[in-house]
């Protein structure tokens, strides 16, 4: 089995582990996680859509392609940060990075 997708849908996967610690800088811990769910959905969102956009088009842009690719940004987003994420820590310390002291 051969996969053979384009860079782009690569770079967008990419992306979308990367979001959980986007959305960590830029919420604190009392952030409602209600806020960073919606946050994270909203950057998958825009990712799917940038992601189709930037992907070859032989047959065209699709809006069904890119809300796919937008559930799959989100489904990853979730899991790399409860999976790994949050495990190692990475979460906490990037949302601890713009706290200064008082």
């Amino acid at each position: 089995m051969t996969i053979d997708l384009d860079r782009a849908y690569w770079l967008g996967l990419l992306v979308s582990v990367v979001l959980p610690v986007l959305v960590g800088l830029v919420t604190t811990r009392v952030t409602n996680a209600g806020v960073k769910a919606v946050l994270l959905l909203a950057l998958s969102v825009i990712t799917g859509f940038v992601t189709e956009y930037a992907g070859p088009h032989d047959a065209g842009y699709s809006v069904g392609t890119a809300a796919v690719l937008a559930l799959v940004s989100f489904a990853t987003g979730v899991l790399s940060h409860f999976g790994f994420w949050k495990p190692v820590g990475v979460s906490g310390k990037a949302q601890d990075s713009f706290v200064k002291a008082a």
